[in-house]
């Protein structure tokens, strides 16, 4: 017999202790259940609306990019219509702006001076007017130096510095076909390359022009409980430029428009931009920010029975070693196969499988449906591709498969259960809770989801964290420091030295 035969064999006869204890069985169904009727009574008990006047409405979705994803499309857009080639040209001799400051007097509206570090202001061609319409831009920002973006979710970074009257930025946009190129210079006549960009599908007539726009000024405070809690505050950015030149067919008077702006129940805009032109010089101000959006119900909300589910879990692989222990019947299983750290691998290679197949049935139900339940109810839901909605199910099928692994490799190391049921919980998911419920500041909640086994929940992730954008990147909020697979590859790594440590151990010491 080879040793795969006899791995097999071993699985099998795991498999058979498995299935007939019945208490384990129905620990395996009840983890998958508890995480399927949690999601949808969370769901169910989600209700969201949007105040338009007096009257509650549906809150809008918002628009999608051309690679689908939810993205913000407001800004300020000095524009011509262009037909087929060209490009435009522009200097950049300053860029300014005001933050909104808490009111300490109610109806006195209080300012500051300031620029937001991703406030935006440049060039860009757009295909057409439509919110969410593929685009390319060339800009100067608040404190991140010349960058060209396009699509809303890629970013590419030119010079750092600010641009000021004495070190003006000179920007210039090309349009071949579908390919865009953005050129910076400091002096005019000396250009660097930014980047080229290819628009899929951009069609022969695009709009070409001067934009401004800035994102609120996000500061983080401290919370009630310790936590660091985010806080918005109303920002607008003003541009000027100078040296404006374009080429191509770009004829006619410019025009002007507040793209994607919000208007109130009178139909005036809220928070407008403006326009202004004095001779050569164009002066723009806008507010909003062309970016992935963000803010939202997220698919992996769907899964609030994690927490529970996995205690069962927890529960379940523990007595799948302990119990053995508890009756001394893990003498007569040692017997029968000597090769100790087998038996053990045999255990984990079941107790995974079960978890697994538990956990991917309850996703496999949950996200979907919760999902659907919570737009029924009005809350908006941030799209996402097919492949990361595959992923974010299987994922969270690996996450309860790799707990029960750390489990029964606890319980095979403490050999009593309660010892092993605390300290996975204590593991797991002690630190999930700390970093995720604003308890901690920041910087502490995300070295938990680095260091400790709470990693590995980082695979529910379904929204990146894109670092060209403002943005409250806090676990509470969903967003962890680690990629979705790394950090399950961190809580895999736990399990796995746990689990060979209970191999050294049980080869060293008499069962």
């Amino acid at each position: 017999m080879t040793r795969r035969d006899g791995f097999a064999r071993l699985v099998r006869a795991e498999w058979t202790k498995f299935r007939t204890v019945r208490s384990w069985v129905i620990g395996a169904v009840v983890a998958s259940l508890v995480i399927v009727l949690l999601g949808l009574f969370s769901a169910s008990g989600s209700h969201a609306s949007c105040s338009k006047g007096p009257v509650e409405v549906d809150c809008p979705e918002p628009p999608r990019g051309p690679e689908g994803q939810a993205v913000s499309d407001r800004f300020y857009f000095v524009h011509r219509t262009l037909e087929g080639d060209g490009g435009i040209t522009v200097r950049v001799t300053s860029m300014t702006g005001e933050i909104r400051l808490p009111d300490l007097t109610p109806g006195v509206r209080r300012v500051t001076a300031g620029v937001v570090p991703w406030a935006k202001a440049g060039v860009i061609v757009k295909d057409g007017m439509r919110q969410g319409s593929p685009y390319a831009a060339l800009m100067v920002t608040g404190r991140h130096g010349v960058r060209m973006q396009h699509n809303y979710v890629h970013d590419l970074a030119g010079r750092p510095g600010g641009v000021s009257r004495e070190a003006p930025r000179w920007l210039r946009l090309t349009r071949s076909g579908d390919t865009l190129t953005g050129y910076e210079s400091a002096d005019g006549a000396r250009w660097t390359t930014v980047g080229t960009v290819r628009l899929a599908g951009l069609g022969t007539r695009v709009e070409i022009g001067l934009f401004a726009t800035s994102p609120c000024d996000l500061r983080m405070a401290r919370g009630d409980f310790g936590g660091s809690v985010g806080q918005c505050r109303f920002a607008e950015a003003t541009a000027d430029f100078d040296h404006v030149s374009l080429r191509g067919e770009a004829g006619g008077a410019w025009s002007h428009d507040d793209v994607g702006a919000t208007r109130n129940l009178d139909g005036t805009i809220h928070h407008p931009g403006r326009f202004k032109q004095s001779g050569g010089t164009f002066t723009v101000t806008g507010v909003g920010d062309i970016a992935p959006h963000v803010e939202g119900q997220r698919i992996e909300n769907t899964l609030t029975g994690t927490a529970a589910g996995l205690i069962v879990v927890i529960v379940v692989a523990v007595l799948f070693i302990t119990a053995e222990y508890r009756r001394g019947l893990i003498r007569t299983t040692l017997l029968a196969s000597p090769r100790r750290g087998r038996v053990l691998a045999a255990k984990a290679v079941v107790i995974a499988a079960v978890t697994f197949v538990a956990g991917l049935a309850a996703a496999a139900v949950v996200v979907p449906v919760a999902s659907r339940i919570l737009r029924a109810n009005g809350n908006v839901i941030l799209p996402v591709s097919s492949l990361t909605e595959l992923r974010v199910v299987v994922g969270f099928a690996a996450l309860l498969a790799v707990g029960a692994v750390l489990a029964l490799a606890l319980g095979a190391l403490f050999r009593r259960g309660a010892a092993a049921v605390t300290t996975a919980i204590a593991l797991i998911l002690l630190p999930y809770l700390l970093a995720t419920s604003s308890v901690l500041p920041l910087g502490a909640a995300q070295w938990l989801l680095r260091l400790t086994p709470a990693a590995g929940f980082a695979i529910q992730q379904s929204i990146p964290e894109y670092p060209h954008m403002t943005g409250d990147h806090a676990p509470a909020g969903g967003s962890y420091p680690l990629p979705p697979w790394a950090g399950l590859a961190v809580f895999a790594a736990y399990a796995a030295i746990a689990l060979g440590l209970a191999v050294v151990r049980l080869r060293r010491r008499d069962a």
